[in-house]
């Protein structure tokens, strides 16, 4: 699981830089290669990232991690992230948490606000790192600052749990919403249900409402069944008065998160 958790930090919510949707031309792949041996930091990043996808050559973790590390080991914020990656899944070379994390942090003094988000979820874990809640927060504040939603919505649910950080609901919501605005799903369901419930902000059904919508349009499954509860209860979820009972609505939305409940 908490690999699983990492991953999505990996991937998905801290915005790593994505490779050329196109597959690197042969004549691409010379220039990046003569480039990479002449000692260019990006063009070492750049070969590593076409052998750890496969794209242009045959794929090879271990040539990627070679070229990463060339990189890395000049500066290069981006290779230093995709090498402490390689580390932290064995992917190229031996699983090392702790190497993994020296490099992370190495891309996160740099201000990489992806390495941040990452790094903090190390430090909250007890990752290839001692677990420090007060320092998890002093990461994910820094990519939080910088627009990161994933490090947003952390952050959020640190203050809201009182996790290395006072608890205090409405700085919660103010970070639920940062993220929530830029479209980070997790933090619009929660966003929903505290104006549901009326925590850290005025009770509101209607936006409530609104916020459980836009999570469960971006796919996130606990949101649509609860939109699909929303239309299947007569007075609907938290007996709500702001959206009328509608059988086929709610199936929609069952269907569409993969739950086995279904009315008729």
């Amino acid at each position: 699981m908490k690999w699983l958790l990492l991953s999505l930090c990996l991937f998905c919510l801290c915005g790593f830089q994505a490779y050329a949707a196109d597959v690197p031309s042969a004549e691409k792949i010379a220039e990046y290669r003569k480039a990479a041996e002449q000692g260019d930091a990006q063009a070492q990043y750049q070969l590593g990232a076409c052998y750890s996808r496969g794209t242009g050559v045959t794929k090879d973790k271990a040539e990627a991690v070679k070229w990463f590390r060339k990189a890395a080991e000049q500066g290069n914020a981006n290779a230093q992230v995709k090498l402490g990656r390689c580390y932290a899944y064995g992917a190229g070379v031996t699983k090392d948490e702790v190497t993994a994390v020296s490099w992370f942090r190495k891309a996160a003094e740099q201000g990489d606000a992806k390495a941040q988000c990452v790094l903090g979820w190390c430090y909250n874990n007890g990752t290839g790192v001692a677990k420090d809640g007060a320092e998890a927060v002093k990461w994910y504040r820094k990519a939080a600052e910088q627009g990161n939603t994933l490090a947003q919505y952390n952050l959020g649910v640190c203050y809201n749990k009182g996790e290395g950080v006072k608890k205090d609901d409405a700085e919660s919501m103010k970070w639920f919403r940062e993220a929530a605005e830029q479209g980070n799903a997790e933090a619009q369901l929660l966003l929903g249900f505290s104006y549901l419930c009326g925590a850290g902000v005025a009770m509101d059904n209607v936006v409530g409402l609104k916020w459980i919508r836009k999570a469960a349009e971006r796919g996130n499954a606990e949101a649509q069944y609860h939109l699909g509860m929303c239309y299947e209860e007569e007075n609907g979820l938290y007996n709500l008065k702001c959206v009328s009972k509608n059988d086929a609505e709610a199936v929609k939305w069952y269907r569409v998160g993969g739950h086995p409940k279904c009315t008729t």
